[in-house]
């Protein structure tokens, strides 16, 4: 019987034009996978002064997927970039929402970060 290949949790896209990064999130930003895409995108910080998290493929998020948002935040700012997060779906809203962080990201956009939903 032939092997299905098995689909990873999360997957990324990536688009670098001039100073502006574009990371497209596809799947699952749950633990096991988060540094993927801190990974990804402190690699990116010395290079783009604008950080473009696409979030409408992501389907689900957990309290590491959480984290790893916040942690990217502060490393943005500390290394002179500053973190976008567009495009979040109805229930990754709602997971910021009841842990008090929408109101923290909200707080970023009075610092110079947008977000779109």
């Amino acid at each position: 019987m032939p092997e299905i290949a098995a689909v990873p949790p999360l997957t990324l896209d990536v688009e670098l034009i001039g100073d502006v990064a574009t990371v497209k999130c596809h799947g699952k930003l749950v633990l096991g996978v988060c540094d993927v895409l801190a990974s990804e995108v402190r690699a990116l910080i010395p290079k783009a002064k604008r950080i473009v998290l696409d979030l409408t493929d992501l389907k689900h998020m957990d309290s590491m997927g959480l984290g790893t948002i916040v942690r990217l935040y502060v490393s943005a700012k500390s290394g002179g970039s500053c973190l976008v997060l567009v495009n979040m779906a109805p229930r990754i809203r709602q997971l910021l929402g009841i842990t008090n962080l929408l109101s923290v990201l909200t707080d970023m956009c009075e610092q110079g970060v947008t977000i779109r939903f």
